[in-house]
């Protein structure tokens, strides 16, 4: 069976390479087409370069950029609107072409906490993400966006609670939270290990987030072995966004056996801040 393709949306350069990005390697080496939408920064931007070598790295092709702000960096995008402010209809419209051209097999995206961290972004790329990939697969829904198309499953990268005995003493230095889910909630746990240097590779390419001490430079600054323990496991749940046409195993390219479908119950909450 052939690799599925895999389409990644994510809030800013970088979380691609963070979250999902030993996942994107390994269905770019299987022969899989692989793309990743990023919903803030602009073109042009220092961050919007570094993305572009990020994908490189990660066989995912160009950026797809939707040009929002950042929440917390107006310079991100100079003029457009925050992406947690920008109208909703004309967001998931953005989305649902982005979809309908590159016909995903697969989509991931930010959990309902938005991550670890929580940041509004994520929280906000989660809910648009949802909305686009259930409004693609509908004819009568934005069609000036391209014929429909229905993605197969939506993944959402989490963390569960289980992994917070490897992730606190590490992550405790930068302050953040620790947003995990219930172990039973993860449909899919991804040893990434073969692709690690790629996935490395891709987040050293966001220098801009290195020189600054964000999370790309706190990793910078671990033990190998430290850095190894925490980028080498990705975790998803599996959201049935249609009818279960496609076999379950999408997500890892037929390399980690299936993933079956799970329903969890999640509260938004969050806002641009």
């Amino acid at each position: 069976m052939p690799a599925p393709s895999l389409l990644a949306v994510y809030a800013h350069p970088d979380d691609e390479s963070l979250s999902s990005g030993g996942v994107l390697a390994m269905h770019a080496a299987a022969g899989a087409r692989t793309a990743v939408v990023t919903a803030t920064w602009a073109a042009g931007t220092a961050r919007a370069a570094e993305l572009t070598e990020a994908l490189r790295i990660l066989g995912a092709g160009e950026p797809r950029l939707l040009g929002y702000a950042d929440a917390r960096a107006p310079h991100s995008a100079p003029g457009a609107a925050r992406f947690c402010d920008a109208p909703l209809d004309e967001v998931v419209r953005q989305l649902v072409a982005h979809i309908r051209e590159f016909r995903p097999d697969v989509v991931v995206t930010h959990d309902a906490y938005g991550g670890l961290p929580g940041h509004p972004d994520h929280v906000h790329t989660h809910r648009v993400t949802l909305l686009a990939v259930q409004a693609a697969g509908l004819e009568r829904l934005y069609p000036d966006a391209g014929a429909p198309w229905q993605p197969g499953a939506l993944y959402f990268a989490t963390h569960p609670h289980s992994a917070v005995r490897t992730l606190g003493g590490y992550l405790a230095p930068t302050g953040k939270g620790m947003n995990t889910v219930a172990d039973e909630l993860v449909t899919a746990t991804v040893d990434v290990g073969p692709w690690l240097g790629r996935k490395w590779a891709a987040v050293l390419a966001h220098r801009t987030e290195v020189a600054r001490g964000a999370m790309p430079g706190h990793l910078a600054g671990l033990p190998a072995a430290a850095r190894q323990s925490l980028l080498s496991t990705e975790w998803y749940i599996r959201h049935d966004p249609g009818p279960a046409t496609r076999p379950q195993s999408e997500l890892t390219a037929g390399l980690a056996g299936d993933a079956s479908p799970a329903a969890g119950g999640r509260t938004w909450s969050a806002d641009c801040g």
